[in-house]
């Protein structure tokens, strides 16, 4: 067994009914709190995610590209903006650790003000939190691309019966950006967004890493030191070519 990667039940339907359920509670009760919301002008990313030019990610490979089949799906996730995409990075020895890893990376490009994260995916997934903390990750590439981004480190185990289940465990990397600036939990993510309630647009994308594709995982170093070396090549990307200029929209500042 310990050759094996770990399956991709997380992403399947099941961990996904369950993120779209708690969105829709959360849209549900919105009226009855008394919590209203206005309307957002859509603002549409300057090119799709999916658009993004694998030439692009220097050493990093794609080797798999995971869609959600189900359209009932994608319709209750509300977007159709995202990559699910398996790298390898091609830089490190083949049997390290950190070699292979999914990105999973969403965008609303006008959301409401429930915002799901891994925390919600991965336990209606069948896995629970083993431990969290928050983290910095510093970015400074070759050229001169410098940003300390605030994120969120969590250690998923199974929750199966078992001996070798039990020891499935796989540490997850995640933050967001929200209206051209970077937070590192949901609920920074809701204040940035109640910050620009009454905007003409408002925006989120949440970029995650999983490093779930060894059975053995990386320590919490290793983890941090992969996803800053990737953010390093990927973030001037999705800055430059994907994700809106805030500074130019309406309501930007």
């Amino acid at each position: 067994m310990r050759g094996k990667r770990y399956n991709m039940r997380v992403y399947l339907q099941p961990a996904f009914l369950i993120c779209i359920a708690v969105l829709a509670i959360g849209e549900i009760i919105k009226p009855i709190l008394g919590v209203v919301i206005p309307d957002k002008e859509p603002l549409p990313l300057k090119k799709p995610l999916d658009l993004l030019d694998e030439k692009d990610l220097s050493h990093y490979k794609v080797i798999s590209k995971i869609g959600i089949e189900n359209r009932q799906i994608i319709k209750e996730l509300g977007t159709e903006d995202y990559i699910q995409w398996v790298l390898e990075d091609t830089d490190v020895k083949v049997d390290s650790v950190v070699r292979k890893f999914l990105l999973f990376i969403t965008y609303y490009e006008f959301p409401g003000m429930v915002v799901h994260a891994p925390e919600e995916c991965y336990t209606g997934g069948g896995y629970q939190s083993l431990s969290s903390d928050n983290i910095t990750c510093k970015i400074d590439n070759n050229a001169g691309f410098r940003r300390n981004i605030q994120g969120k480190y969590i250690v998923f185990g199974s929750n199966e019966a078992g001996l070798w289940q039990n020891e499935m465990k796989f540490p997850v990397l995640y933050f967001f950006n929200i209206n051209g600036k970077y937070v590192g939990s949901r609920e920074e993510a809701r204040m940035a967004l109640n910050k620009n309630l009454f905007g003409k647009y408002s925006y989120f994308c949440k970029v995650e890493l999983a490093f779930n594709q060894n059975i053995v995982m990386p320590d919490k170093e290793e983890a941090i030191s992969a996803g800053q070396k990737l953010l390093g090549v990927i973030l001037p990307i999705l800055e430059t070519e994907h994700w809106p200029d805030w500074k130019k929209e309406d309501g930007g500042e």
